[in-house]
């Protein structure tokens, strides 16, 4: 009766809810040596602007996550498909807000610092050895649920003073020349580096 359950792959409940985006940690070889692309968000937007972070985006409905790697790759950096080489899918992240962040490896081929304006005010490049070699510097944020006004409390134990659980969330900072890269960049990065050998 229950023999469906033995070839099951579970999935994490209400995974229906995550909102799905991906980013390409794109590598570029300069003298000899892989280094790491980031980006500067342009000004102009109205998400996260002047923020630095891996090219990727929102996945569309019928992409895939590999897809979504190399559009928005190409978009944000005026690359074509055929400039990228995709080694391979990382470890995704998983924020505290059900948002998903799936990532993939790749080297950008034939690469001249273009970008596109309307997303991208600048870009840098850090050795790979450097975050191979650095740990980064960790700070803590305090989480705690915070039921909203019409919350049924009467209906639980201990009603207002019901203990709800608490936690705390890492946030990482790495710190190069003069560029901070911080938060879910950050924590890809260093949860990863150890599959980028």
């Amino acid at each position: 009766m229950f023999d469906h359950l033995n070839t099951r792959i579970p999935k994490r409940i209400e995974q229906e809810k995550e909102k799905v985006s991906v980013v390409l940690i794109p590598l570029i070889k300069k003298d000899g040596k892989y280094h790491i692309l980031f980006e500067i968000r342009s000004n102009n937007l109205s998400h996260q602007p002047g923020e630095i972070c891996f090219p990727g985006g929102k996945r569309e409905s019928l992409e895939t996550s590999l897809q979504t790697a190399v559009r928005e790759t190409c978009e944000e950096l005026l690359v074509s498909e055929s400039d990228i080489q995709v080694y391979g899918s990382l470890d995704y992240f998983l924020s505290p807000t059900s948002m998903r962040i799936d990532v993939y490896l790749g080297e950008l081929r034939n690469y001249n610092g273009q970008y596109s304006i309307d997303e991208v005010s600048d870009i840098f490049m850090v050795p790979l050895e450097f975050f191979q070699n650095t740990l980064p510097k960790r700070y803590y944020n305090n989480v705690q649920m915070q039921p909203e006004h019409d919350f049924p409390f009467d209906k639980i134990p201990g009603g207002r003073n019901y203990p709800w659980a608490k936690g705390k969330y890492e946030v990482l900072f790495y710190e190069y020349e003069n560029h901070i890269i911080w938060g879910i960049t950050a924590k890809i990065l260093f949860h990863n580096i150890k599959l980028i050998q």
